[in-house]
């Protein structure tokens, strides 16, 4: 159930229009071997556009009353700004997100804050501790953010317009909370809905653009049932990530199949498919970053004899990312971006320990002692624009004066803080942060296993050391 609209006005309470109709193209003949889908709409287009309106809202709202899927966030009890603040967390979730995993994150979200108030009372951190592993961070700090201005002003705001005021709240997310939780006749357009009506009016367009989006939003206000607007829209959004999906839509069973363009064009013509519609766009190629990864342990009180040990008392170094940009204000292990070219050992380690002496106030080679510095392996993670490969690596230190005096005075963009194992197994880390920590520790847990049996791994010589 991605949710990633193109903001426009809703045109709600206007009746239709001849502009907001599907477009009509001149006909071509139905035997061409080469047949533009644009090309064949008008022959069906007057059969099955002149069903009202009514017909198909009464025929989904029945659909969805019998099939649809018990969400908890349908279940959600309370007044209206109950009801509300429970759409508002629920929509947010699923915005890039699947409904299996959304489940879960929202019942321990609602556990922790039930209310918008309880909500605006909680930290960032907190926040972001408890969004860990969904993804998409900017939503949750949209979300405190949102719920403190929400609480501010001294009650929620009860129609799109005005919740469009609200901070990371744009026309979708209002329109669903003003539907469902206020009743207010207003549509919504996602992903799902925009699938689902460019196949009722075989629209051939680029989804992405914004007058085709435009256009989504003048035919979603149309269609809106002005009785039961949060229903309507839920039944839109249901028909389309269930039935009506990407690649195997169920038309046999679909409630406004009698309605859809793109079905009858399907039968009229062999060479023209359901799933033609909407248009698929060919993703942006997402770039390639590369990064070297420090996981830097702490030793307290160990020799430099000491190797392999569980260290559960020793501490890890984990820094602030900056409050702007990706992973905002998200704890990370040391990451410092390379070039392409740079991502050996040697290069990796040099620009590692360039930024470890910027960022603390020791001489890394003699205000440290390193008991073991050795690659643990990469890691690819998948951003939604960025594919980036991090290559890991465990350093265990002695400090010669202490954590106490490691620090350097707090820049702007970047904090610090030193952890123990324990915390960092419980604290919320991003995903792909979490996978460098799970490496690192098979990496220590294989180590100290073969240490007890008393086979020490030793490095392998290179070629050169071999001559």
């Amino acid at each position: 159930m991605a949710k990633n609209p193109k903001a426009a006005d809703n045109r709600r309470g206007r009746p239709p229009t001849r502009r907001s109709q599907p477009r009509r193209a001149k006909a071509a003949p139905v035997a061409s071997s080469s047949v533009d889908i644009e090309d064949l709409a008008p022959s069906v287009t007057v059969a099955v556009a002149a069903a009202a309106p009514a017909a198909l809202r009464a025929q989904l709202l029945r659909w969805y009353d019998a099939h649809r899927r018990d969400l908890p966030w349908r279940r959600a009890s309370g007044g209206e700004e109950e009801r509300a603040y429970a759409v508002w967390v629920s929509e947010v979730m699923l915005q890039q997100t699947r409904v299996p995993v959304v489940v879960g994150y929202y019942e321990r979200w609602m556990a922790r804050w039930p209310t918008v108030r309880s909500l605006a009372a909680a930290t960032q951190e907190e926040v972001n501790e408890m969004w860990a592993g969904l993804g998409y961070y900017r939503r949750a700090r949209f979300l405190l953010e949102g719920a403190k201005q929400i609480v501010e002003k001294g009650e929620f705001p009860r129609t799109a317009s005005a919740l469009r005021e609200v901070r990371g709240i744009g026309d979708y997310t209002a329109g669903a909370i003003a539907s469902i939780a206020f009743n207010e006749v207003v549509p919504v357009v996602d992903g799902n809905v925009v699938r689902v009506l460019s196949r009722l009016h075989a629209i051939a367009d680029n989804p992405k653009e914004s007058s085709t989006m435009k256009r989504f939003w003048e035919l979603a206000g149309q269609l809106v049932d002005p009785l039961r607007p949060g229903d309507f829209n839920q039944a839109m959004m249901e028909l389309g990530a269930t039935l009506c999906s990407k690649t195997k839509p169920g038309c046999t069973g679909c409630p406004v199949s009698s309605h859809c363009q793109a079905l009858a064009l399907s039968l009229e013509n062999s060479s023209v498919q359901v799933t033609d519609f909407p248009r698929v766009v060919p993703k942006a190629k997402p770039r390639s970053d590369f990064a070297a990864v420090c996981v830097v342990q702490i030793a307290q009180g160990l020799g430099e004899e000491v190797t392999d040990t569980k260290g559960n008392d020793d501490l890890f170094l984990l820094i602030k990312r900056p409050e702007e940009g990706l992973l905002a204000g998200l704890w990370e292990f040391p990451l410092v971006l390379v070039d392409e070219g740079k991502t050996d050992s040697l290069n990796r380690r040099k620009a590692m320990d360039k930024y470890l002496t910027r960022l603390l106030s020791i001489d890394m080679g003699r205000k440290s002692n390193v008991i073991l510095r050795e690659d643990v392996g990469q890691h690819v993670h998948i951003f939604s624009h960025i594919r980036l490969t991090m290559y890991v690596e465990l350093m265990i230190i002695n400090l010669k004066d202490g954590v106490d005096r490691l620090c350097k005075k707090e820049d702007d963009s970047t904090k610090l803080k030193f952890t123990n194992e324990s915390s960092v197994e419980s604290m919320g880390l991003t995903s792909g942060i979490r996978k460098v920590y799970n490496m690192v520790k098979a990496f220590k847990e294989k180590r100290l296993s073969v240490s007890e049996r008393g086979q020490v791994p030793t490095r392998k010589r290179s070629r050169r050391s071999k001559q």
